[in-house]
């Protein structure tokens, strides 16, 4: 397994890239993806701060905004500035992820937030196929060395899998695979 980061100045490793053609139109996916992983309710975390609510709150919160399990924190049309280029795929690109799986990763090694949140795009091609890519999580977490951040790594996975089976678009074999499989355990 990679050295843990803190000791190690360079971690080199491996990332599977998913790439799911949806089958339906970029606005379509857009408009479903969006639904499904709704934006971070940035009000309602703030007052939880403002009330210094326990952690246990910002869980609750958070499955509450979370119906699939993932919120998005950022997002970003890409495609007017890339037309500018001349350019003809349009993109959108996001950060999606979780207060609490993040948590878990962040207590053991802080570097993990690298990766979390997800960065995610919904892509197309001058061609029209529109596709939604991301980083395996569990490739990517691999990287710390620590078989409690992979383990979560594993969870997203899964996670992911179900976000885009409620989606009604292909489930990559990779996401389905066990801890197992991947060399780490499979409990959190």
């Amino acid at each position: 397994m990679t050295p843990k980061s803190e000791s190690a100045p360079a971690v080199v490793h491996e990332v599977r890239r998913l790439q799911v053609d949806v089958g339906v139109s970029y606005e379509d996916f857009r408009e479903r993806y969006e639904a499904a992983v709704p934006t971070l309710d940035v009000a309602r975390f703030d007052a939880l701060k403002e009330n210094n609510a326990d952690w246990d709150a910002v869980l609750t919160a958070t499955a509450e905004n979370a119906p699939h399990d993932f919120i998005i924190y950022w997002r970003s049309d890409v495609t007017a500035m890339m037309n500018l280029a001349g350019d003809e795929a349009r993109c959108t690109q996001y950060l999606m992820g979780n207060h609490g799986m993040a948590e878990r990763m962040f207590r053991h090694d802080a570097a993990a937030m690298l990766y979390a949140p997800l960065r995610t795009t919904i892509i197309e091609d001058p061609d029209g196929a529109v596709r939604f890519c991301i980083d395996q999580p569990s490739t990517q977490f691999a990287s710390f060395g620590d078989s409690r951040i992979a383990r979560v790594g594993v969870e997203l996975d899964g996670e992911l899998a179900r976000l885009l089976k409620s989606l009604e678009v292909p489930v990559p074999a990779a996401l389905t695979m066990t801890g197992e499989e991947r060399g780490v355990g499979s409990s959190p």
